[in-house]
């Protein structure tokens, strides 16, 4: 038996428009039902609240910080929102609900792959939190336009936390956004939708080696194995997480029917979230190293590298070379991505390091290659 919000999806106009066109027939009208089925989600508070107990091995290595909060307050006191953030490890999904639960704001939904949804979290991300399981890499039509369609209905109440860069970013860049999810979400007709751009980012990433290894996604690997491969390079972990909340963007500027609107909307959150980024020490220490360095060489480099982010009107968390290098080094250590030795900093793995760099890449005007 169809749900409310599986009548309401069916009823809607592009969902009869699609059904009706070709004479696709009962086929296509059971893979809508299939998909969303397999999207139906629920979010229970209090259990979603409870959960940072049994996770607190992970959460408690890496501190929660938030800037401009009071986007946010101001924003869920009248608007529908639409969090929209950039994407850099699977702990984003607890850290930044998570800030908005420390702070008393409403729990959104949040879209995340379906990769995600196998084994016991998979019924926590169904039945506790309100996650929305994405297939990411699929083009069939009926899959597409349901999708939409279930977004738009659930958003009619509930507030909405997706990345739509379309997953984690292997090299270290920020990547384009996609309309797809920004599209699905000005289709709801909420007259008061407003669209907050949100910025995340850690000292150190803890799936750092995995992601820069790969830096291209080639295939999806089941989440079990990468979860594993986390808890393993967990041990020692450390790090802290800003989450940056920018200006409330009304999303009544533009019109859902228009693709050039809909792209124009996208590039402006995708822009917004980059120029509100967090620069902190690791990712200027990567971005100014080479093979080997003595540190007031790094220091003067990195020096050089603030004043350029500086007059950009970069988010900066760090504010000379000496403090960078001071705040960074020893993590950088410990994480064996460069070592000290007789005085000179020297690159153990490359890759990584590069990572780290391509996290500020889009904020410096001439990005040099490092290492």
């Amino acid at each position: 038996m169809l749900d409310d919000i599986a009548q309401a999806v069916l009823a809607r106009e592009e969902v009869i428009k699609y059904l009706r066109a070709g004479e696709r027939g009962e086929g296509a009208r059971e893979r809508v039902e299939g998909y969303l089925d397999e999207m139906r989600t629920t979010q229970r508070h209090q259990l979603y609240r409870a959960l940072q107990h049994p996770l607190y091995p992970i959460l408690r290595k890496i501190e929660r910080k938030h800037e401009q909060l009071h986007h946010v307050v101001a924003a869920t006191s009248s608007h529908r929102v639409v969090y929209a953030s950039n994407h850099k490890s699977h702990t984003d999904y607890l850290i930044e609900p998570l800030v908005l639960d420390d702070n008393g704001i409403r729990p959104p939904l949040i879209a995340a792959g379906i990769n995600l949804f196998g084994g016991p979290l998979g019924l926590i991300h169904r039945y506790v939190t309100g996650a929305i399981p994405i297939r990411r890499a699929t083009k069939d039509p009926a899959y597409l336009i349901t999708l939409k369609a279930y977004i738009a209905e659930m958003m009619k109440k509930h507030d909405l936390f997706f990345y739509p860069e379309g997953g984690r970013s292997y090299s270290g860049e920020l990547k384009p956004a996609k309309t797809g999810l920004m599209h699905a979400a000005l289709t709801a007709g909420c007259p008061d939708l407003v669209i907050i751009p949100t910025a995340i980012a850690y000292d150190l990433v803890l799936e750092d080696r995995i992601l820069s290894r790969q830096r291209v996604k080639k295939q999806q690997r089941p989440f079990a194995r990468e979860l594993a491969e986390m808890v393993r390079y967990a041990v020692g972990y450390r790090s802290r997480a800003f989450v940056t909340f920018g200006a409330p963007i009304p999303a009544t500027d533009y019109d859902p029917h228009s693709k050039s609107d809909v792209l124009a909307l996208t590039r402006l959150v995708g822009a917004r979230i980059g120029a509100q980024y967090k620069v902190l020490p690791t990712a200027v220490v990567a971005a100014a190293m080479r093979p080997s360095m003595a540190r007031r060489d790094l220091e003067e480099r990195i020096d050089a590298i603030i004043e350029e982010l500086s007059a950009r009107h970069a988010n900066l968390g760090v504010s000379s070379g000496k403090q960078a290098v001071d705040e960074a080094a020893e993590s950088l250590e410990t994480r064996g991505i460069i070592v000290l030795e007789r005085g000179r900093f020297r690159v153990r793995e490359r890759t990584v390091l590069r990572y780290y760099a391509r996290t500020i890449e889009h904020l410096l005007t001439t990005p040099g290659r490092t290492h």
